[in-house]
């Protein structure tokens, strides 16, 4: 690596406010210029904050967004993020301070059964649907934000929409109706 690219990868850590983890060994034979190795006692503190960096970066993925698809009731669209995954589905819209009005989460189960939520660490008010594998919503429950209150569903349910507290009462929609478009949405892992 050329000396000027170093100082750059140098300056980038500092300003990631990591230190100067290196002592200044010999002059670099290709260029008379110093060239450095790691120094013992700061070359730990730099491997830590590379592990945290790193920890930081591999976790990303984790909080991505999810896949957005539309759904549609009774002539009402819904713009749901899918969570289609075990660590999307039990994080669901736990610490979320607010949410759009025609907005909402769509639960994949990975098997067709009886599910229930609750709203632990959950801040908005949620009504939720329970939907069997042909898109017919089996009941509906509204949810009080903090509570360990487990809402089940009232027969097998392959998925649950949530949306703002009142969503489907609003707009007439009750158990029996029919939601289209869920077949766009990423099976469960």
């Amino acid at each position: 690596m050329p000396y000027s690219n170093f100082l750059q990868h140098m300056a980038a850590l500092q300003l990631l406010g990591m230190e100067w983890p290196f002592r200044v060994v010999a002059p670099c034979p290709a260029h008379q210029k110093p060239y450095t190795l790691p120094c013992p006692t700061t070359g730990f503190r730099l491997m830590r904050q590379l592990a945290i960096l790193l920890i930081l970066l591999v976790s990303a993925p984790a909080s991505a967004e999810m896949p957005v698809i539309q759904i549609k009731i009774a002539n009402h669209v819904l713009s749901t993020e899918v969570a289609h995954t075990q660590t999307s589905r039990t994080q669901g819209l736990m610490y979320r301070q607010s949410m759009g009005e025609n907005r909402g989460m769509l639960f994949v189960f990975p098997e067709t059964g009886y599910h229930s939520m609750w709203m632990v660490n959950t801040n908005i008010p949620l009504s939720v649907a329970f939907v069997d594998e042909k898109g017919v919503i089996l009941n509906i429950a509204d949810m009080v934000p903090h509570t360990r209150m487990a809402h089940s569903s009232a027969g097998a349910a392959k998925y649950a929409i949530e949306a703002n507290l009142g969503w489907f009462w609003e707009r007439g929609i009750k158990a029996g109706k029919h939601v289209s478009g869920l077949e766009r949405a990423p099976a469960a892992e």
